[in-house]
């Protein structure tokens, strides 16, 4: 979820190529681990789904994908984006070894699949990515179609047939798992996936839970509702644009008849959720579904996803899974990238509370997701 207006140019493909200068520093410095510390390497894939249609029916749908890993230390080549001048970037520059060679280092590496908030992008969660791809993982951010900044083009369907999210993490990681460069050099039995805020819904979703839409419904029609019963500001006209298509649209006529459905990957092993959305969506038994381990990390402060009617019910509900919340004035825009000084003057979603360092907070996540990981694989 983020509001930005002035930013058009994260609808272009190019802002998928990015990786953070701050991160590698920290990477770098970081001693916290003995894990080894890779360079990162980074590509795009433009994968599709042939199972399913894009919402213009025209053609199969699109999975455009960031992906990050270990690259080979004798990579040289370095790319920076957002390294302009300060007078004109907004969000932090980035350097990444642009289409390196995989570290060798290894020979397989665990995977791990992201999925970015409603109207966000792959590369607004790439700090973790990035931290997790310096640490040994192959990590695949999927840009959900019709429900991403890096589209030109928003849907009501992208942003309201949540479910179908789900089912990109799965065609993504049938086709890494193909992949040419990447299928040899995954390890099979250490995939996990973590995601923000929607993507919080969506990874939880494909552990195993099983959303009620009617449950949903009576939830925002309750004295309890919160802040996601209405209108995203990304895109506030989609429920009224949602409620033509539910009765004529064949293609949304038929993902409604999906959407109690199962999305369980049992590929998928563990599953980080940052300031999960939705979780009045859910009954106590639609969750009781889920057997392998959840994390769930939110800030005390979230308006956009409040507490207690998502991050604590996921947890309350999900047999065994562990919450971390981030005391003060953490809020849910804290974990989107981080925003340079002009960002912060500019950008609603780049101002944090007074006393909160975005990097701070990214980087005490970023190990708590690489640890929650790192202490559930299969022993070798």
């Amino acid at each position: 979820m983020f509001r930005i207006k002035e930013m058009t140019y994260l609808i272009l493909p190019l802002l998928i190529l990015l990786g953070s200068q701050r991160h590698e520093a920290t990477a770098q410095r970081d001693n916290q681990s003995s894990t080894r510390q890779y360079k990162v390497g980074m590509v795009t894939r433009s994968f599709e789904d042939n199972k399913r249609k894009n919402w213009q029916g025209t053609a199969a749908r699109p999975l455009r994908t960031a992906i990050w890993y270990p690259a080979a230390a004798t990579a040289t080549k370095e790319e920076t984006i957002f390294g302009g001048a300060p007078e004109t970037e907004v969000f932090t520059p980035v350097t990444i070894a642009p289409a390196a060679d995989i570290s060798t280092a290894r020979r397989k590496y665990p995977v791990v699949l992201l999925s970015h908030g409603t109207g966000g992008s792959a590369v607004q969660i790439m700090w973790l990515g990035y931290y997790l791809a310096a640490r040994g993982y192959i990590v695949a951010a999927v840009n959900h179609h019709g429900n991403t900044g890096a589209e030109q083009e928003r849907t009501a369907q992208g942003f309201l047939l949540y479910w179908e999210r789900a089912k990109d993490l799965t065609a993504v990681l049938d086709k890494l798992l193909a992949d040419p460069v990447f299928g040899s050099r995954i390890d099979r039995e250490r995939i996990g996936a973590a995601g923000f805020s929607l993507g919080g819904y969506t990874v939880i979703s494909i552990a195993g839970g099983v959303f009620s839409p009617q449950t949903f419904a009576g939830f925002c029609n309750s004295p309890q509702r919160d802040f996601t019963c209405e209108p995203q500001p990304e895109f506030p006209d989609a429920p009224r644009l949602f409620e033509e298509l539910k009765n004529n649209d064949p293609v949304v006529k038929e993902s409604l008849r999906h959407a109690s459905d199962s999305y369980r990957d049992k590929r998928v092993k563990r599953v980080f959720a940052i300031a999960p959305a939705l979780g009045s969506g859910f009954t106590a038994a639609g969750l009781s579904q889920i057997k392998i381990p959840v994390g769930i990390v939110i800030g005390q402060a979230d308006l956009v996803a409040p507490l207690a009617t998502n991050a604590q019910r996921y947890a309350d509900l999900i047999n065994g899974a562990s919450l971390t919340v981030l005391s003060g004035d953490v809020g849910h825009y804290t974990f989107l990238a981080e925003c340079t000084r002009r960002g912060q003057t500019v950008v609603d979603v780049c101002r944090d509370a007074e006393g909160v360092d975005r990097a701070q907070v990214h980087q005490r996540v970023a190990q708590l997701a690489f640890e929650f990981f790192e202490q559930g694989w299969p022993k070798k």
